[in-house]
């Protein structure tokens, strides 16, 4: 039964990791940047703006290095345009505005193709 238990476990984070992938079409700073912007929104919704910049400053991270691999994409440069917004509002203890911007960066990474 434990094998069981451990086999569905192990395919439920395959498939997870995989949607991830493809929604991002196989970059992995861009899936990384999109995971980590959710956990920002995520927490800026808490109105916890700690979390909101430690994790926008992670998403902010990725999507520069996908911005390297994908020059000239204007989805990739709106959203780090947006993460590095949402991290300076959730600095400031603006919880909602980094939201904001949190949400609008994680529109753009979703377009990204």
């Amino acid at each position: 039964m434990q094998s069981i238990m451990h086999m569905l476990m192990g395919f439920t984070v395959i498939m997870a990791v995989g949607a991830t992938a493809l929604a991002s079409d196989g970059n992995q700073h861009v899936a990384e940047s999109v995971q980590h912007t959710k956990e920002a929104v995520a927490h800026g919704k808490q109105g916890h703006a700690d979390a909101l910049a430690q994790h926008a400053q992670v998403a902010l991270q990725h999507a520069e290095a996908a911005q390297k691999d994908l020059k000239g994409n204007p989805h990739v440069q709106e959203g780090v345009k947006g993460l590095k917004e949402a991290v300076q509002h959730a600095k400031a203890g603006h919880a909602e505005e980094g939201t904001k911007s949190a949400d609008g960066a994680l529109m753009h990474l979703h377009e990204v193709k």
